[in-house]
């Protein structure tokens, strides 16, 4: 067989398929790699679900994922791939698939990249079957045509070139991360901790500082529930349209819900998951908050993410989960005087304001190589 005529499996030590079992979770551990949080070419660990150690001993019992490892989303949506950076220890969850490259004969990142061209990401989901929810199967996955492969030191050098781009994205996504926890932290030493300014001098009553007091999220916010979409009704542009998973679900080029915005999802696995979207979005299968409703967005985003637990608690339903406005707006949170909640929301904004041009920046980055990908990977720039 000559090189042009290679399949995927032909360039792999092995691909092996994940369990088709639903792996139990808990608050801490080892992330558990679902279909949202394979990225197109990293991994996205933000509100990753996570795996006890004997949980993740029986779930990798075919192969631990390693350096350099890819993982490919079989279903919703199938063909994202990411690549396993060192340091990253993680286990497959459902409709996902683990590959791993030979080095002799492929550069991992270059592969990773190559699977996400146009031109491959055709190939694979002409194979898409099943009559509700699209997957790739196996074989198809293994048969996968490689066609025009460069040589092995060409590859490494796209590789490692389009590899810069993530580098910089997970870099700024890292900064957002402690630019969040930082604020969440802060919110946590006033409102938790009672650590307010100021705080020596207010007099506590019934374990309350004397002023504040216990409200509903609906006597202190405006929630509006999101009005569905279809992906069929959409058209090209870049609105996110917010529904009930980790992510977006498809783009838009019209906006609902002014920025910044809180959402919860309202249906699915992932049924009263918080967010916050700097720009405007479609609000979907979700509730929202906008900043045009409630000035103070920041202090009521991380309110609710110190409730997270407790509004997925709210989950109605079995078959198909389910957290409403109805539900949120009994959420019960300590209410601080309004002067205070300015305060903490002027103190904090300026984190947030960094926080979205990081976000910016990821978008911009994203785009310019997703340009560059398929003009790499059908030799039209070389580097």
């Amino acid at each position: 067989m000559s090189e042009s005529e290679k399949n995927l499996d032909d360039v792999c030590e092995f691909i092996v398929d994940c369990l088709h079992a639903t792996a139990p979770v808990q608050e801490d551990g080892f992330p558990l790699i679902r279909t949202p949080n394979i990225g197109r070419g990293r991994l996205l660990l933000d509100g990753v679900y996570r795996v006890s150690e004997d949980t993740y001993d029986e779930w990798t019992r075919r192969a631990k994922p390693e350096a350099d490892d890819l993982i490919l989303a079989r279903e919703a949506p199938a063909g994202n791939v990411a690549i396993v950076k060192n340091g990253q220890t993680v286990c497959l969850g459902q409709r996902t698939v683990h590959l791993r490259p030979d080095t002799r004969q492929v550069d991992p990142d270059f592969l990773c990249y190559y699977l996400l061209a146009p031109q491959q990401q055709g190939l694979l989901l002409a194979a898409e079957t099943g009559a509700t929810a699209k997957h790739v199967n196996m074989k198809d996955i293994r048969r996968l045509p490689l066609r025009n492969m460069p040589n092995i030191e060409n590859q490494r050098r796209a590789g490692r070139f389009l590899a810069t781009y993530d580098d910089i994205i997970e870099n700024n996504r890292r900064r957002i991360t402690l630019l969040e926890q930082a604020a969440r932290l802060l919110y946590k030493e006033w409102f938790v901790h009672l650590r307010f300014p100021g705080h020596e001098h207010t007099s506590i009553i019934n374990g309350v500082p004397e002023g504040w007091e216990r409200k509903r999220l609906g006597e202190i916010a405006t929630i509006l529930k999101g009005k569905k979409i279809a992906q069929e009704m959409t058209e090209d542009g870049n609105v996110p349209v917010v529904a009930g998973g980790l992510k977006p679900a498809y783009y838009h080029n019209t906006a609902n819900a002014l920025g910044p915005v809180i959402t919860v999802s309202a249906s699915g696995a992932n049924a009263g998951y918080v967010a916050l979207y700097h720009q405007d979005i479609w609000a979907s299968d979700c509730s929202y908050l906008s900043s045009s409703d409630n000035p103070e967005i920041w202090f009521l985003y991380l309110a609710m993410k110190s409730s997270q637990a407790e509004i997925t608690g709210m989950q109605q339903g079995s078959a198909q989960p389910h957290v409403y406005p109805k539900h949120l707006k009994c959420l019960c949170l300590q209410n601080p005087p309004k002067t205070l909640r300015k305060h903490f929301h002027e103190t904090v904004e300026s984190s947030f304001l960094q926080i979205e041009n990081l976000e910016k920046q990821i978008v911009k980055l994203a785009r310019a190589r997703d340009l560059l990908l398929p003009k790499l990977m059908n030799g039209e720039v070389a580097v």
